[in-house]
């Protein structure tokens, strides 16, 4: 399938999903937004994918959305904030729903500022990696006068707690890669000229590694926050369950016993 807003790469069990619009710094407008979901369902039906890897082309990873070239219009006569709420309705939440549905793990490659729903877009990955030159930044209140979206009220207090998430998002002030990572918000900041090389070794790691177990990780770690001690201990015995009948947990072991690296087959 063509794309006319990403580029799309699919390479010993990795999918490369590079967002294409470097002249608006990546912003998300209805265009990119269905690309990314058309390709996220492409690739959900693809076994020899692994792994996904997504990042940006130019000098920005994603500006958040494209305030000048939205597409969202259809001819229905809505106020401004009608308006807004559509395109969260159709197009913006969709894809964070999406990409927090996909069952491979997500590598996020930040090659540069993340703004606004671009930090959203970025933190749902399962690993977020960035460049050293990258920052995010939340522009919603003290720019735009309305609250951070496409998720970023539900990560930023569960990943930098009260008075980190609070500061950024009432002051707008930029957090470089480097403080981004000390902080817990992403996994690593790497050396620019890194990123890539840093980002694709991840994937080529999880795309070996047990699709099964991994998918049930995602699950059992977004189930986590809503659940008890008692409840998330049932969820784990019955994952434990599913798991242990299948061929890749027969092999972990068999390699375990036998020092030796597994050869699994998500099976």
């Amino acid at each position: 399938m063509a794309y006319e807003n990403i580029l799309l790469e699919t390479k010993d069990g990795v999918a490369t999903l590079t967002l294409n619009r470097p002249q608006s710094l990546n912003s998300l407008n209805k265009g990119l937004i269905d690309d990314i979901r058309a390709a996220l369902r492409a690739l959900s039906r693809d076994d020899a994918v692994k792994a996904l890897l997504i990042t940006g082309t130019g000098r920005g990873f994603c500006a958040g959305a494209d305030l000048a070239n939205a597409g969202f219009g259809d001819g229905v006569a809505r106020s401004v904030g009608e308006g807004v709420s559509h395109s969260m309705e159709i197009g913006y939440n969709p894809l964070v729903r999406d990409l927090a549905a996909f069952e491979r793990p997500i590598i996020v490659a930040v090659n540069g500022v993340a703004a606004g729903g671009g930090v959203g877009l970025a933190l749902s990955g399962d690993i977020v990696i960035a460049a050293r030159s990258a920052y995010f930044v939340q522009v919603f209140g003290p720019r735009l006068g309305l609250v951070p979206d496409m998720g970023c009220t539900w990560y930023f207090p569960r990943l930098l707690g009260r008075a980190r998430s609070r500061a950024l998002a009432l002051l707008g002030d930029r957090l470089p890669a480097d403080k981004a990572a000390e902080w817990g918000l992403i996994w690593a900041a790497v050396a620019d000229d890194q990123l890539m090389t840093e980002a694709q070794a991840l994937a080529q790691r999880l795309a070996k590694g047990p699709t099964n177990a991994y998918r049930e990780i995602k699950r059992a770690l977004d189930a986590a926050a809503l659940n008890t001690l008692d409840e998330q201990l049932e969820l784990e015995r019955r994952t434990q369950l599913m798991l242990g009948d299948t061929e890749d947990f027969r092999e972990g072991v068999t390699a375990f016993l036998t020092k030796r690296e597994p050869q699994f087959k998500g099976k």
